[in-house]
């Protein structure tokens, strides 16, 4: 597997990607809430170690008077996967649709949940050593996986979706937002890995350039202070 040589975190070169992790903190938020009234779908899914299973928190944008957070121009992120298995990513322009973007994350989904229970804030960078202009940067197969700051390792974008990625898509179709507990496609799965988690949530995606695309997390109750999940894709020019 090729070696990504640039790391943005760690040596802190990568001016594109810089500039897109300053965009979500230096641009403007509302006020925080008050703890009361701090909910949304980020801390809901910190909850999932308490759900049981078969049990599924589901909250539709239907209910929702924030107009914005309907339209098409926002795109579907889910995290899912097995606790004791790895977390997959899928990317949708459209919920009832295939994803365009399917990656099994370098990190487990019990090491995920932890990142959340220990920060309102996440951010997960993707970034490929591929120079070219011929094709799409989410396009890209080989990349470099980072978590709030740390490398984790290496992912390969799917080209096709395995078993459990289709059926988690399936079960998912037409819901844009939630979080909670899918049954699996067997009980010995569910037995050997444990309970396939979900999140579901729509994000801003926002093209920097043909090699720089970034998602940002809406949340269900407004922009609240300190709750924050940001996806960043990179490749160098």
């Amino acid at each position: 597997m090729p070696t990504v040589y640039s790391s943005p975190f760690n040596k802190l070169e990568n001016s594109a990607l810089l500039s897109m992790l300053r965009s979500t903190t230096n641009s403007n938020r509302k006020s925080k809430s008050s703890a009361g009234s701090s909910g949304g779908l980020f801390r809901m899914f910190k909850l999932l170690p308490m759900l049981t299973t078969g049990c599924k928190m589901v909250a539709l944008l239907g209910r929702s008077p924030r107009k914005h957070l309907l339209t098409d121009k926002a795109t579907t992120v889910t995290l899912f996967g097995y606790r004791k298995g790895r977390l997959s990513l899928s990317i949708q322009e459209d919920p009832h649709r295939l994803p365009i973007f399917v990656i099994e994350l370098p990190m487990s989904t019990m090491s995920f949940h932890k990142e959340m229970t220990g920060s309102d804030i996440l951010r997960i960078a993707l970034e490929s050593e591929t120079r070219t202009h011929k094709k799409k940067v989410l396009e890209e197969y080989v990349w470099a996986v980072f978590c709030n700051g740390r490398k984790i390792g290496y992912s390969i974008r799917r080209k096709n979706m395995s078993e459990d990625e289709a059926h988690v898509m399936n079960l998912l179709r037409g819901v844009s937002m939630g979080a909670g507990v899918l049954p699996s496609v067997n009980d010995k799965e569910t037995a050997a890995d444990g309970e396939l988690t979900y999140m579901r949530a729509r994000f801003e995606r926002v093209i920097g350039s043909k090699n720089s695309e970034s998602l940002y997390m809406i949340n269900p109750d407004g922009a609240c202070a300190g709750q924050e999940l940001s996806i960043f894709f990179l490749r160098p020019h």
